[in-house]
């Protein structure tokens, strides 16, 4: 069993300053996500959002864990097929009809923030509307479960349930996990699995809950040239949100927001 770290009231409150600046750019890229941008032109304005803020990129530069080769953006940038980690580039310019995850960090005062969204670009299919509106669903579904006495597992089987009676995947290889003055921290937060077991959630704890969806195979293949970008094997399209949320007397807090999940 995983070791959880409590936070007190006032890391919350960091906690939830951090993720506003990244909530914020979120909201803000929703606006000018277009054909024509490209993936790099995301990630340099993600980037000078989060030091504007006075927050530090936390992606950029992060471990490779097996062959060093550190993650070179400040947000991943994943397209289509691409499920997450995906690296920012002036060669990739958005088209009408695709969908593009952002998922961005940032390590502000002791404290890290974590938040991702898919966007349309343009007119998107019937499939790919349904695919984001289930996942961020899903992640909703999820939140809901961040309650004082329930199980991490109850969270996954949220997220699991509403994902599969809708027809699509969920990706196992990554999950979500706690966050506090480290960006990763215990426990792991899987997106499915059965009901009750894992840890028991108390006031304190704050998890970075984040479902990947596929709209086929659940199963995801590695770049081996750049060693980041993870693809779904089949080629089919995938959606990504995230959010962190503090579990309190209260119920689910997402921090970041006022008042619970706007998109």
């Amino acid at each position: 069993m995983s070791r959880l770290v409590l936070k007190s009231p006032a890391e919350i409150e960091i906690m939830h300053e951090a993720n506003s600046i990244l909530r914020n750019t979120l909201a803000e890229l929703r606006g000018l996500i277009r054909p024509g941008m490209t993936t790099m032109e995301i990630d340099q304005l993600a980037e000078k959002r989060i030091r504007d803020a006075g927050g530090v990129p936390a992606f950029k530069g992060y471990p490779h864990r097996n062959d060093g080769h550190d993650f070179p953006g400040t947000a991943c940038v994943s397209l289509n097929e691409e499920v997450v980690h995906g690296i920012p580039s002036d060669g990739v310019a958005l088209k009408d009809g695709d969908i593009i995850s952002v998922d961005m960090g940032i390590r502000y005062k002791g404290y890290y923030g974590d938040s991702a969204e898919t966007y349309p670009v343009g007119t998107i299919s019937d499939e790919a509307q349904r695919l984001l509106r289930v996942t961020r669903n899903s992640l909703v579904a999820g939140v809901e479960q961040a309650r004082e006495g329930n199980r991490v597992s109850d969270i996954g089987h949220a997220v699991q349930q509403h994902v599969e009676s809708n027809g699509f995947a969920v990706v196992r290889e990554f999950v979500g996990h706690g966050i506090g003055a480290n960006l990763h921290e215990d426990p792991q937060v899987p997106n499915f699995g059965e009901p009750g077991r894992r840890e028991r959630l108390a006031p304190g704890i704050v998890l970075a809950i984040e479902p990947m969806v596929t709209a086929g195979s659940p199963e995801v293949a590695v770049s081996a040239s750049d060693g980041w970008t993870a693809r779904t094997r089949d080629g089919s399209l995938s959606a990504h949100y995230e959010c962190c949320v503090a579990v309190t007397d209260d119920g689910p807090r997402v921090l970041g927001e006022t008042d619970g999940l706007h998109w």
